[in-house]
């Protein structure tokens, strides 16, 4: 999976707390988070959209424990400050080639 996180401005505090909470929490559901980027504006090429806050490339061994990660009562516990930080994800899945 490939996500583009967009966090509201001001908002990366909270957003950083959050990830510190959910980010232990996947090795736990055979998740893991094989590249974490934060680009700035020498990162990209060209574009025509509002640049992403991070970028992640992240891997679960099955849809299930995806799944299961993203109904954990631990996760959702903190689902609050993924809400109030986070404006916009665009979320990709792909397979392994």
């Amino acid at each position: 999976m490939t996500q583009l996180i967009f966090v509201k401005e001001g908002k990366e505090a909270i957003f950083h707390e959050f990830e510190d909470h959910a980010i232990p929490l996947m090795e736990k559901y055979n998740g893991r988070i094989i590249y974490r980027i934060r680009p700035d504006e020498t990162s990209f090429v060209s574009g025509e959209k509002e640049l992403p806050y991070e970028i992640h490339f992240i891997s679960f061994d099955s849809e299930n424990d995806l799944t299961n990660f993203m109904n954990d009562d631990r996760r959702l516990k903190f689902i609050h400050l993924k809400n109030e930080s986070i404006q916009s994800t665009l979320l990709v899945k792909g397979e392994k080639v």
